[in-house]
């Protein structure tokens, strides 16, 4: 899934308005996090392509760096409990 959607950062960072109303329900600190993530990698995505490094490894660097947002998202919400 990482792999896929790293795929995705050759794109200029934006705000999809089908995914605008979902954003909105998130918190602030996990729509900070999310757009620093976007930032970051889609600049991170076009130095390496830029390097002359091949996509499929561009790709795999950004996808690591991914998993470091993820994790931060995944500290600041709460697990739910049934």
């Amino acid at each position: 899934m990482l792999i896929k959607a790293a795929w995705s950062y050759c794109y200029p960072p934006r705000i999809a308005k089908e995914m605008a109303e979902a954003i909105v329900r998130l918190s602030k600190a996990v729509r900070d996090i999310a757009w620093k993530a976007q930032l970051r990698v889609c600049k991170r995505y076009r130095t390496l392509s830029a390097a002359g490094n091949e996509p499929t490894i561009v790709v795999a660097a950004i996808a690591r760096e991914l998993c470091g947002f993820v994790w931060a998202i995944g500290q600041k919400v709460k697990p739910v409990t049934t």
